[in-house]
């Protein structure tokens, strides 16, 4: 059994165009994304620490991007505005603006990413 507190530990954000999403993605994270070839897939792994839930990028068989389906939310930091400020200019589009969730549990807010994923934010702030 597990000790980790996570429910989720892991997520894969596919991509058609994978350069197209590292670049998005480091726009829009303002940090750089570390790549690797893992047999026929191509993962970008986002920015994580080893108490953190993981995640990457991935080019390959059976990626497929989608406006449904499960939403991953991204930590979105201290505030998810300047993150999410920067979707537009990196070529994606601003689906859900930051909203307050209320009961004191922050703000999310959802995006279109230029491979066709709708990507979640959560903060506190």
């Amino acid at each position: 059994m597990s000790t980790s507190p996570h429910t989720i530990n892991w997520c894969e954000i596919p991509a058609t165009d994978f350069a197209r999403a590292k670049a998005f993605y480091e726009t829009v994270l303002g940090r750089g994304i570390e790549t690797m070839t893992m047999g026929p897939s191509t993962m970008g792994f986002l920015p994580m620490s080893p108490d953190s839930v993981g995640g990457v990028i991935v080019q390959g068989e059976g990626a497929v991007t989608s406006r449904t389906g499960t939403l991953v939310h991204l930590n979105g930091g201290d505030d998810l505005a300047p993150m999410l400020a920067r979707v537009e200019g990196a070529g994606g589009s601003v689906a859900v603006p930051k909203t307050d969730i209320g009961s004191g549990f922050g703000f999310f807010a959802h995006f279109l990413d230029p491979e066709g994923n709708k990507v979640g934010l959560h903060s506190m702030g």
